[in-house]
């Protein structure tokens, strides 16, 4: 019997997915994002580890809730990373008739085997991705979350090519990721894809700094403020411009 590696589960989510959602968080991350807000999702390991059934269950009690739009959205932490587990929730989930959304930063992403054939057919049991562009350029991408982006943008390119939609995150952070060029090359990117429903820019926060202390790890964005109103009109206009018809 397989089960997850839980950190939490939210009973009543409203911004990772379509309606109200049930979410559960997974652990482990290979990423270091350096403004990440769940720093004590990496540690791979959890007490707390529950099925798919038990899971669905718990979810299940809120589903007057829910209405037409709602379900289940598995974040983390990195769920790719549990993909057996959540190979099994998903196919569980659907036999339920639960709509499936995976939140994902795409970093163990590859078209090796096995990985592939788990990920092919997760897909089909996958209704939504919230899928994460931390940064566009290679570089800038290790800086910032000490990993290549190569193996994520192939990720990307895939789910475009089997039309499996999207929602894209672009976290704003000034300095790091509000430069124009990079916007812009961000923006062309999206543009090749067929399958994005829905482009979110998220101003950076500082809100998870706090985790990071009492992990004792220092916090590298310490001191850097939230962008500005001008800041972020800029990203959306340049980011929503002729991509999707997103809000």
């Amino acid at each position: 019997m397989i089960k997850g590696a839980i950190h939490s589960t939210e009973s009543f989510g409203s911004v990772d997915g379509p309606g109200i959602r049930y979410l559960i968080f997974l652990k482990g991350c290979h990423m270091r994002c350096r403004y990440c807000h769940n720093a004590d999702t990496w540690d791979p390991h959890s007490k707390d580890l529950r099925t798919a059934e038990e899971l669905l269950d718990q979810a299940e009690r809120y589903r007057s809730y829910w209405g037409k739009e709602g379900g289940i959205t598995v974040s983390g932490g990195e769920p790719l990373l549990q993909i057996d587990f959540l190979l099994d929730l998903f196919q569980k989930a659907k036999e339920r008739g639960i709509h499936t959304v995976l939140d994902t930063a795409g970093q163990p992403f590859t078209v090796k085997e096995p990985f592939f054939h788990k990920f092919q057919e997760l897909m089909k049991y996958t209704d939504l991705l919230l899928a994460d562009i931390k940064h566009i350029d290679t570089a800038e991408h290790i800086k910032l979350t000490g990993c290549s982006n190569e193996n994520i943008l192939e990720m990307f390119r895939y789910l475009s090519d089997i039309r499996k939609p999207i929602w894209i995150r672009y976290v704003l952070v000034p300095g790091i990721t509000d430069n124009e060029g990079s916007l812009k090359r961000t923006r062309d990117f999206i543009l090749t894809l067929k399958n994005v429903e829905k482009i979110e820019v998220l101003p950076y926060h500082s809100m998870g700094e706090y985790k990071w202390e009492v992990l004792g790890i220092p916090y590298s964005l310490k001191g850097v403020m939230p962008p500005d109103a001008v800041s972020e009109k800029n990203a959306k206009s340049i980011l929503l411009d002729d991509t999707c018809a997103a809000d």
